[in-house]
């Protein structure tokens, strides 16, 4: 495999990527084969943070969907992704991959608080960094959550793992016909809502230049192809 051309990346994972074939909760098994994805990318000398949403046990919006306040509903989603992420930060340390998780929501018995510099000597120790709890603040996803963590980290990307191979112009869940991008820019997310992350995480993308790849992460070994330029992916970027 071919060098990859960044040097530091965030990966975004869906929460409901942990779920693995289970309707809910989290997967051990395929946790531990993201886990061996995420180790095959780092012995390539990257340096990897990760932001895991926390839909797989609740999300914020559709819990006020049905009635709870939304501020509540976010906070609860929150606390989803820091079990997430002490879920994969098992799954790495269990082969061998020193990781660290950074909340930012405080609770120091299970993790450290966000702590930019502190996250940069983990990073250049070879460790890789898990930000749990999205911004710390209601009505921001955990999207925004790692496009800040990609921007304040100085990211060469964010790669956005999902159950979908890259950006369509329309949901090819419905639309057989559904036409995928190779590579699209931030305006025409922006202009013809394509769903690819929530509008300020795009944004803020943009505003930093901070390229986003959409791929699956379900296929097994797509992050490395990925990562060396191949596979099937789009990637969102500067027109």
């Amino acid at each position: 495999m071919s060098q990859p051309k960044y040097k530091r990346i965030l990966l975004k994972l869906s929460g409901e990527v942990l779920m693995g074939s289970q309707k809910f909760g989290i997967d051990p098994e395929f946790v531990a084969e993201l886990a061996q994805e995420v180790k095959t990318a780092k012995e390539t000398g990257l340096e990897i943070c990760l932001v895991i949403g926390g839909g797989n046990i609740f999300r914020g919006m559709a819990g006020a969907a049905k009635g709870m306040d939304r501020t509540q509903a976010d906070y609860m989603g929150m606390l989803a992704t820091v079990m997430n992420a002490l879920a994969m930060q098992n799954a790495l340390e269990q082969l061998g991959v020193p990781t660290r998780v950074q909340s930012a929501i405080e609770m120091d018995k299970v993790c450290e608080p966000v702590i930019r510099r502190r996250a940069e000597r983990h990073l250049e120790k070879g460790r890789v960094v898990i930000f749990a709890a999205g911004v710390g603040a209601p009505y921001f996803t955990t999207d925004s959550g790692a496009a800040l963590r990609a921007a304040e980290m100085q990211c060469d990307a964010l790669l956005k793992g999902t159950s979908v191979d890259g950006v369509y112009d329309s949901d090819p869940k419905t639309n057989p016909s559904a036409k995928r991008y190779d590579t699209v820019d931030y305006d025409t997310v922006l202009a013809d809502n394509l769903k690819v992350m929530d509008a300020s995480a795009v944004a803020l993308c943009r505003d930093n230049n901070i390229p986003i790849v959409v791929f699956s992460i379900r296929e097994q070994g797509n992050l490395a192809k990925v990562l060396a330029g191949e596979g099937t992916r789009t990637i969102v970027k500067k027109g």
